[in-house]
């Protein structure tokens, strides 16, 4: 039997700020979201819409793992661009939180003495899919 504590968590459930509202005018909060695979940070370089719009790459990112939101029938990019911006910025936390993107802090070194200082919030703070 597999020790308990070596399994690993591959999704995580969250609830939405705000929620997403469909053409029903159903509000949808909970969901589900998956660990990010290699193919998932790949795969969207070549989708057309991040070509001409390199922002787009977290819309196209979170469709790819959200595997459920409320009673949506299928998570795809026309439901993420339909998010609230806080409810995106929650995912978009989230995203980077789940897959250790997030060390919740910087680190610059000072260029005359070479002095390494730790800066408070995101090391990246740049967009899904940006290292």
């Amino acid at each position: 039997m597999p020790d308990n504590d070596a399994l690993l968590r591959t999704e995580y459930d969250f609830e939405l700020p705000h929620g997403y509202v469909d053409a029903a005018g159903t509000v949808h909060r909970q969901g589900t979201m998956r660990l990010a695979t290699a193919r998932d940070e790949l795969s969207p370089l070549i989708d057309q819409r991040v070509r001409e719009n390199p922002a787009y790459l977290g819309v196209v990112l979170l469709s790819l793992v959200i595997t459920r939101l409320g009673t949506v029938s299928e998570v795809h990019a026309g439901v993420v661009e339909q998010l609230f911006a806080k409810d995106l910025a929650h995912l978009q936390d989230l995203y980077r939180r789940i897959n250790g993107l997030d060390s919740g802090h910087g680190a610059v070194a000072c260029p005359s003495c070479g002095t390494s200082f730790a800066l408070p919030g995101p090391a990246s703070g740049g967009r899904l899919g940006e290292a």
